[in-house]
């Protein structure tokens, strides 16, 4: 996998009291602790039955691919072209049962450039799969082989996961395949900057969820799944050290963005991507200090683009954006997140702060060419 993230309790309560106070004053003089906060009790999750339910919604990816490298020949102490060589890659990974009739979700990275994609079920059958779409800038991709049946995971809803829930990623590490490991949300709507390569007029859009759980190469595009047995995330990177593996956190892209980048993608060949065309900056201290907003919260905007959906609705440089479409957004990852769920010409609220005034404008949002036509593949 190309990507790589370089990243007893002891109390002790002394109690001094003179020696002539007597015991009903030293009681008197304590003052009564606060109640503690209600909390979940901690328990010991059982994932054996979440395992099984599960394990054979997620296969092994193997591609293929061609290189051609130039040939060379040593003459007299100089090297002379002699031509081109064919080399032939692997690559491998996993993916996402989505559909019984076939529909598989993996990380773009897995497939991309491939020119033969086999897929490996987890009761051994090797099936050819085909290409059917993929989106760079989620680092997303959607593969189908023909078959009827298949044991599918269904998607879970990843707006309701909540930090230290805990979870189990599937996925085939090293080529060990059907390998489950377990642990819990660390983190939610990370932006780790490591999508690279989206289309030239597309921005990167990552908003991961962090987790513990042990995931390495070969794991891209594998399950995580919670304790009822969901799909609330894809595995795409890891914080790893030199060698690429693991070594303590790994991020996965959410369901709920994940879902509708697939349903795109089987529909048009293409995600349709709805946009705001705002440039913001995150409120923190420094921020809210130098443009005297009254707390850290929110998304202050830059610039708006000319003719977008934020410049319809009315939306100007100075606005601290504090909601889109009923969600909060206090950072640029949340934001991009919740867009990530809408398609061009659907309407959404944004709420914002002008002046001290909050305000409520409903945006109309628009597709990457200024529209809300539909974009199909190749267009």
């Amino acid at each position: 996998m190309k990507y790589s993230v370089i990243l007893a309790l002891a109390t002790c309560a002394m109690m001094v009291q003179a020696c002539a106070q007597k015991p009903d004053e030293v009681v008197a003089s304590v003052a009564a602790p606060a109640p503690a906060p209600a909390v979940h009790r901690l328990t010991l999750t059982d994932f054996t039955d979440v395992a099984a339910a599960t394990i054979d919604g997620v296969v092994h990816i193997k591609t293929e691919m061609t290189q051609m490298t130039p040939l060379y020949q040593s003459f007299f102490g100089f090297i002379i072209p002699q031509g081109v060589q064919r080399q032939v890659y692997n690559a491998y990974g996993s993916g996402v049962i989505i559909t019984a009739d076939g529909y598989i979700l993996t990380n773009n990275h897995v497939v991309q450039d491939a020119e033969r994609i086999s897929v490996t079920l987890n009761d051994r059958r090797e099936l050819p799969a085909r290409l059917v779409g993929h989106d760079p800038a989620t680092d997303l991709a959607v593969i189908k082989v023909e078959a009827e049946g298949l044991t599918y995971i269904p998607f879970g809803n990843s707006d309701l996961v909540r930090v230290g829930e805990p979870v189990l990623a599937i996925g085939n590490p090293f080529n060990l395949t059907s390998t489950v490991t377990s642990g819990i949300i660390s983190a939610k709507a990370r932006n780790m900057h490591i999508i690279d390569n989206p289309r030239s007029n597309e921005t990167p859009l990552e908003s991961f969820l962090q987790t513990d759980a042990a995931v390495n190469s070969g794991n891209s595009g594998g399950a995580l799944v919670n304790s009822q047995g969901e799909l609330i995330g894809v595995v795409t990177a890891i914080a790893g050290g030199n060698g690429g593996n693991y070594i303590g956190y790994s991020f996965a892209i959410p369901s709920n963005l994940a879902v509708k980048v697939a349903a795109d993608l089987q529909h048009y060949g293409y995600v349709q991507r709805g946009y705001l065309g705002l440039q913001v900056t995150e409120v923190d201290a420094n921020v809210a200090r130098k443009v005297g907003a009254r707390d850290t919260k929110g998304l202050y905007v830059v610039k708006v683009n000319p003719d977008c959906a934020a410049d319809r609705a009315g939306i100007v440089p100075g606005d601290v954006v504090l909601r889109v479409a009923g969600k909060e957004v206090n950072t640029f990852a949340e934001m991009t997140e919740e867009l990530g769920l809408f398609s061009p010409g659907d309407e959404v609220d944004v709420d914002y702060v002008r002046d001290g005034h909050a305000r409520t404008v409903k945006a109309t949002l628009l597709n990457s060419k200024g529209t809300t036509q539909i974009i199909r593949a190749g267009n």
